[in-house]
């Protein structure tokens, strides 16, 4: 079996940022593999591309240029916003709001996103919402582990289920239909 679309794909790398010789920004073992539905678009297209036909066993290694990954940094993405945005029970939470913090929010448009507070000037709190991989280009060197067949209710919900998918938690497919992955 190889990874294609609509194959459930386990793998274990080591990321380092802009080469192979860069700092490790993440290591995944096989007691904690990278498990997930193949060709549903939940990972960058250059990552699957780069494990399309590999199979259980296969080792692979690559480089996604930063445009490949999370794209370069966006000077729009760092942004001032007020003080009154950490205000929790009408105080300013001042421990939500540190530099060196990334802080959940939302959009006008209700999307989540992450915030990295990088500055507090008087009423106003610099934050930074670019991806924090954006600008690095991103070394990928690791094994396949394992792949399968994925089940009708993966297909229809495009997320794995069972233990060990980083892929899982809850779903509503608007049908009645929900899951839970435990």
């Amino acid at each position: 079996m190889i990874a294609e679309k609509d194959n459930v794909v386990s793998i274990v790398y080591e990321l380092r940022s802009g080469s192979k010789d860069g700092d490790i920004v993440e290591s995944l073992t096989p007691d904690n593999p990278l498990t997930f539905l193949y060709g549903t678009g939940g990972l960058l297209p250059k990552f699957e591309e780069n494990l399309n036909g590999l199979s259980a066993g296969d080792s692979f290694e690559f480089l996604l240029n930063s445009e490949d990954a999370y794209g370069p940094v966006v000077e729009t993405a760092v942004v001032h916003v007020p003080k009154t945005v950490f205000e929790v029970e009408g105080k300013i939470d001042e421990t939500l709001m540190q530099v060196g913090n990334t802080v959940p929010m939302m959009d006008a448009e209700g999307r989540r996103l992450n915030g990295k507070v990088i500055a507090i000037e008087g009423g106003a709190v610099e934050m930074d919402f670019n991806h924090p991989m954006a600008g690095s280009d991103l070394h990928f060197s690791g094994k396949v582990t394992e792949i399968r067949n994925a089940t009708e209710e993966e297909l229809t919900h495009k997320h794995v289920h069972g233990n060990g998918s980083h892929d899982c938690g809850s779903c509503d497919d608007n049908k009645g239909h929900s899951c839970s992955c435990g």
